[in-house]
């Protein structure tokens, strides 16, 4: 039986793929937030008695020098098999400029600097056994989907990372691989007090210039496309699940893997298309904003009267 540690199986990818491991026969730790939570509950209940809960917060060291320990001492002299880095957060929707700098500074703490301390953590461990390293990460830190950017930027960040560690390991014959999955219903994303409690929050962050200058029904249209688009996500996570199954089992892991329709599709047109192109495929895959900033729609609006003043003034001048 193989030893694998999965990160972040409160609910979503992380939770299915504890399930599905340790029913293939694996040795699961699994790290939760909350061990009395309903997700680590559903583990206890649902899986075989090899699987093992661990309660950590990625962004705290000393839970994670913690987690280490417990693993080792339930590994005994064996190594560890595969790590799957599948904690990660997204609290953040909406323009870069109307996005709090806690938005920023927390997409990096979990998503970058949390796999980032798990990682370096685990690492030992897993060149003991010549493992797996699996990282879900997204396309938006590749892709420069309108309205991510704090998102984006923390993936960005981490798929350096791991390409990088892709290089280091080899030697080693640790092999690294990355999931970029499509649209899923997971974590918060269907969560509507959630979405609420944010918007809230932003609106009442922002400064009274900028919410002027942008309007508050153009953040609201953010926030209410936003929600149609997580009600529209795939809930079904079993593509996702495979492909982390084929990258800790397969003789041969890929660098990259595409989980679910049209992400293949859209690093193609990403790679190999013109940039006005793919800038265009981008604005109408992901958030269809209708609504212009306040400020420009009136600025628009102000063009139009001048224009339809100066068309009239012309027409005067020819009747004379």
């Amino acid at each position: 039986g193989k030893t694998v540690l999965i990160t972040g199986c409160d609910s979503g990818f992380g939770k299915a793929t504890a399930k599905r491991l340790d029913a293939l026969g694996f040795e699961v730790f699994a790290t939760v937030l909350d061990r009395t939570g309903d997700g680590a509950r559903e583990l206890q209940r649902t899986c075989s008695p090899r699987l093992t809960l661990l309660q950590v917060d990625i962004t705290q060291p000393q839970q994670v020098q913690q987690a280490l320990l417990d693993t080792k001492a339930k590994l005994g002299l064996r190594g560890l098999w595969g790590l799957v880095n599948n904690a990660g957060v997204c609290v953040n929707f909406g323009d870069a400029e109307l996005s709090l700098m806690s938005n920023f500074r927390g997409c990096m703490e979990v998503n970058f600097f949390g796999t980032l301390s798990i990682t370096k953590s685990f690492l030992p461990l897993l060149r003991q056994a010549k493992g797996r390293l699996v990282t879900i990460s997204s396309p938006a830190g590749d892709q420069p989907f309108p309205c991510l950017a704090a998102y984006g930027a923390s993936k960005a960040a981490l798929n350096l990372f791991i390409n990088t560690l892709r290089h280091e390991l080899e030697p080693w014959g640790v092999r690294v691989s990355t999931i970029l999955p499509s649209s899923y219903k997971t974590g918060q994303s269907s969560n509507h007090t959630y979405w609420e409690q944010q918007h809230k929050q932003l609106l009442q962050s922002l400064s009274p210039s900028l919410l002027e200058e942008y309007g508050e029904d153009y953040v609201t249209e953010t926030k209410e496309l936003f929600q149609s688009h997580a009600r529209q996500a795939n809930p079904d996570l079993s593509p996702v699940v495979d492909t982390i199954v084929q990258a800790l089992l397969s003789p041969q892991p890929q660098a990259r893997y595409f989980a679910g329709p049209g992400v293949g599709l859209m690093y193609f047109i990403h790679s190999y298309c013109p940039f006005s192109v793919s800038n265009r495929f981008l604005q109408k895959l992901f958030v269809k904003k209708k609504l212009m900033p306040r400020a420009l729609r009136k600025q628009s609006s102000f063009d139009l009267n001048l224009r339809l003043h100066n068309n009239n003034n012309e027409d005067e001048e020819k009747l004379k």
